[in-house]
């Protein structure tokens, strides 16, 4: 079941990021007429988030996968957990309080599965 947990709490962000990095040149369409530089800016930072998400879905899948219940493995999942609960705190004080419900949904979506990785690595 810890597996299943594991697993499930790595794919969350995994699916997530992906999701993040299609609609890439939609959502910086969608300012506007800015800078060229803005426009770069928000490309980045878009880009990072998304792939910073599938980094930590695939990494706690890998340590998951090679030896789950080793001290690097356990380090990496609880890691992994707190830095989705950190996004989680700043996607509720931000992009929660956008109409946009893709943006509201961040802070569930990472604090499950923070949650899940949590449960499957320390139960």
């Amino acid at each position: 079941m810890n597996h299943v947990l594991l697993y499930l709490g790595a794919g969350l962000p995994l699916l997530w990021g992906v999701a993040h990095l299609v609609p890439t040149r939609s959502v910086v369409s969608g300012f506007g007429a800015i800078s060229e530089d803005n426009r770069r800016i928000i490309t980045m930072e878009w880009i990072i988030e998304g792939v910073a998400l599938i980094f930590l879905g695939v990494l706690v899948a890998v340590v998951t996968r090679i030896d789950p219940q080793s001290a690097i493995a356990r380090a990496v999942q609880v890691s992994s957990a707190a830095m989705l609960l950190v996004l989680a705190v700043i996607s509720a004080f931000t992009g929660f309080r956008i109409a946009f419900l893709p943006f509201r949904i961040c802070p569930f979506l990472f604090t499950t599965s923070a949650l899940l990785i949590l449960a499957g690595a320390l139960l």
